[in-house]
């Protein structure tokens, strides 16, 4: 499988395989009729079971029950006891399971020939010629020049840190740079958490900036919103686009892309200036406000009214509600969009929307924003697990970007070394870096100069499609992994089990690769262990067995003892910073404050904006059958363009539109709606593919990550993947 797709295919494709792209999807009526057939079938021949995991669809890990007949996958539910799934999985969580029967997955291993095309090779084979490059890259340049990128799942994140750090590397980079850095590693500063959550229980007023449950499904956190809207609370929505979460919204503020730190900014104005802040929280238990004050003197609602295009009146009325309701107010902590990774201003929002929720005094405020503690494993005794060395060099990045969180780093780092060519080997696990981190032309240059590209993956991404060597992996249903922690008022231990049967003899599980590479690459002292081994040592530590957890799934674990008042916040000063030194060092103004976004579209061009929806994650569901089926049903990859834009362009829905940028030039059909502020458009960010091997993805709708520069925030080094303008236009039939 694949052996004629080469790199000239990846970047040329062929009207063969588009056409078939065309043809390739399953009705939603025909899928239930191959469904019901399979189940029936057999449910006459084999053996009923059920097991418990956790779903892969996106980063949540939502509990679940697979059961099986006969070994293969019969029906899905979400945990009872899991926190996230609370009886139900979302509509991607269903289909994503359709992925271990996917008849496009990556079968064994393949390497890419000399002039391109792919050849299946034996284990063996794919790992000695890697621990040979990989030794060959280390003896010429240093292991500092390798670097690993991964989208976090519990053993890879494990393993991936373990393998470059056996070898010398600090190069270990998360997907975070285009997801949610610039917020974790702002709440860092501000707070000395990566993270808080919303007491919807309890809460009055609940304000979010860019985000929507409704589009980005974890099932818990739609059923709070949903109970808090019922109980009276009132919850804002901030955002150009009326998102999939409105059906909850009180209020609807359609905002200019990229403005939403002024809107923020005035609110702290309106705040400070009327004397509505909390005097005794923000005396007792913060640092710098004294400068934010003076600063935020400037950020008036007039001020902001012009740049934002919402009334000076409305801004107030907004800030002198969350006072009233304060403490049980605050704003929403968010996840990629406004405060994730999409402006240049994107860090300082995190910090300002920090900020708001320090005056209202919400810290730890029963209804507020509440920073809990997580479980973790305790020491292990068992010289096997013990950690590598520490690599003596520092991780490519660190130093420009000193403000990213140390967890995540920026990927996009280790893309321009490998484009200056001071890393040599990448390896990307479970990550289509190419396509979805950044401009995916900057990606293509980088892979041809790397000496060495290593993807473990079970599907052919625009990624693998460009690496040298692609390694199987069996889907998330087929393997055990590591344990997941699950922090909050309570505390759980989750885990993958193996829930249905191997599917393809020749894909390996997650330990089973890294421990082949290790072994290949001279560092396989570090690697004597199996996950199920490593799994039972940590569950043994906080008194849980693994056979346990195989049955149940999901355990939970001593109470933590929650309990609401002012938390302890793990800044230098023990307090919420309004001001950070380390904000500073990084030539960052230390006091938060005004940064614009950095392109702003001129007469005749468009804001776009990018987002989740519900049955997909990124580029990963978009070749599964059933949810392809459901995009084409309902022409989901659609350009969303407002009612009144639209009437200017001669535009209808279904019309065919051009949209341009600086970087690419790009077709897709129109969606006219009343639900989009006019200036702006909007693009789903899971369309667009270029990889003919996903026939069902390929060439289906248009990618936002085409259509940016290669650019990075300051301080963080997220991609900024909103920081662009584009024009649009009807093409004509």
């Amino acid at each position: 499988m694949f052996e004629d797709v080469s790199r000239r295919t990846f970047l040329k494709g062929t009207a063969a395989t588009a056409a078939l792209a065309a043809a390739g999807s399953l009705s939603l009526g025909a899928w239930r009729a191959e469904a019901q057939a399979a189940e029936a079938d057999g449910a006459a021949s084999g053996e009923v079971k059920t097991a418990p995991s956790l779903c892969n669809g996106c980063s949540s890990k939502c509990g679940l029950v697979a059961t099986t007949v006969g070994g293969r996958l019969y029906t899905l539910k979400g945990s009872e006891v899991h926190p996230y799934s609370k009886g139900r999985i979302c509509g991607r969580g269903h289909g994503l399971a359709q992925l271990a029967y996917s008849d496009e997955r990556v079968t064994q291993p393949l390497r890419r020939k000399e002039g391109g095309e792919f050849e299946p090779i034996d284990w063996d084979t794919a790992f000695r010629e890697i621990g040979e490059k990989v030794q060959a890259i280390i003896a010429k340049d240093g292991p500092e020049s390798l670097a690993i990128i991964q989208d976090p799942r519990p053993s890879g994140k494990y393993y991936s840190k373990r393998f470059m750090n056996a070898l010398g590397s600090p190069n270990v980079y998360a997907h975070s740079s285009s997801c949610n850095l610039s917020k974790e590693s702002a709440y860092q500063q501000t707070m000395g958490a990566s993270n808080y959550s919303t007491d919807f229980a309890n809460a009055k007023m609940v304000m979010f900036i860019g985000r929507s449950y409704g589009d980005g499904i974890r099932p818990s956190s739609v059923q709070s919103l949903a109970s808090a809207k019922e109980a009276g609370t009132r919850i804002v929505s901030v955002d150009p686009r009326l998102n999939n979460s409105g059906i909850f919204s009180s209020d609807w503020v359609p905002i200019n892309p990229g403005t939403d730190l002024a809107f923020i900014l005035a609110l702290c104005n309106v705040l400070i200036e009327e004397d509505l802040y909390d005097h005794g929280f923000v005396e007792q238990s913060t640092a710098g406000f004294d400068e934010f004050a003076a600063q935020a003197r400037n950020y008036t609602p007039e001020w902001a009214a012009k740049i934002i295009d919402v009334p000076a009146e409305r801004i107030r009325e907004l800030a002198r509600a969350m006072a009233k309701a304060a403490p049980a107010a605050s704003i929403e902590a968010g996840w990629r969009a406004v405060i994730g990774c999409s402006y240049q201003n994107s860090f300082e929002t995190a910090r300002a929307a920090s900020a708001v929720n320090a005056l209202l005094g919400s810290y730890g405020a029963k209804g507020g924003a509440l920073l809990t503690s997580s479980p973790a494993a305790g020491k292990l005794a068992d010289a096997r697990f013990a950690d590598p060395p520490k690599p003596q060099a520092k991780r490519v990045g660190n130093k420009e970007y000193p403000l990213a969180l140390d967890s995540a780093g920026t990927n996009l780092a280790a893309l321009k070394a490998a484009l200056d060519g001071t890393i040599k080997g990448l390896f990307f696990y479970n990550s289509n870096a190419a396509k979805g981190y950044a401009q995916p032309k900057m990606w293509t240059e980088a892979l041809q100069k790397a000496e060495l590209a290593v993807t473990i993956d079970v599907q052919m991404s625009e990624t693998a499609l460009q690496s040298d060597y692609v390694l199987p992996e069996v889907t998330y249903l087929e393997r055990l992994e590591l344990p997941e922690w699950i922090g909050g008022k309570k505390h759980f231990v989750g885990m993958r089990t193996v829930a249905i049967d191997k599917v393809l003899p020749d894909a390996k599980t997650c330990d089973e690769i890294f421990n082949g590479l290790a072994e290949a690459c001279g560092v396989g002292e570090y690697f004597q262990f199996t996950a199920e081994d490593l799994a039972a040592a940590q569950l043994a530590t906080v008194g849980v067995d693994l056979d346990t957890m195989k049955r149940e799934g999901v355990v939970e674990l001593p109470d933590p003892n929650f309990q609401y008042g002012t938390p302890k916040f793990k800044t230098p000063s023990g307090k919420f910073e309004f001001s950070s030194e380390a904000v500073g060092a990084a030539g960052l103004n230390p006091v938060i404050g005004w940064i614009p976004r950095k392109v702003t579209p001129k007469d005749g061009e468009f804001a776009i904006v990018g987002g989740k929806q519900g049955i997909h994650s990124h580029t990963m569901t978009q070749n599964i059958a059933c949810l392809n089926a459901i995009s084409r049903e309902y022409h989901m990859e659609r350009l969303w363009i407002s009612a009144q834009d639209a009437e200017d362009l001669g535009v209808q829905t279904g019309d065919t539109v051009e949209v341009a940028s600086s970087e690419h030039v790009g077709q897709v059909e129109a969606r006219v709606t009343q639900r989009l502020k006019p200036g702006v458009v909007f693009l789903p960010t899971h369309y667009g593919g270029d990889s003919p091997a996903q026939t069902r993805a390929y060439r289906y709708g248009i990618a936002l990550t085409d259509f940016i520069p290669f650019d990075m925030e300051p301080g963080v080094g997220s991609m900024m993947s909103q920081e662009v303008a584009v024009t649009v236009k009807k093409v004509e039939a």
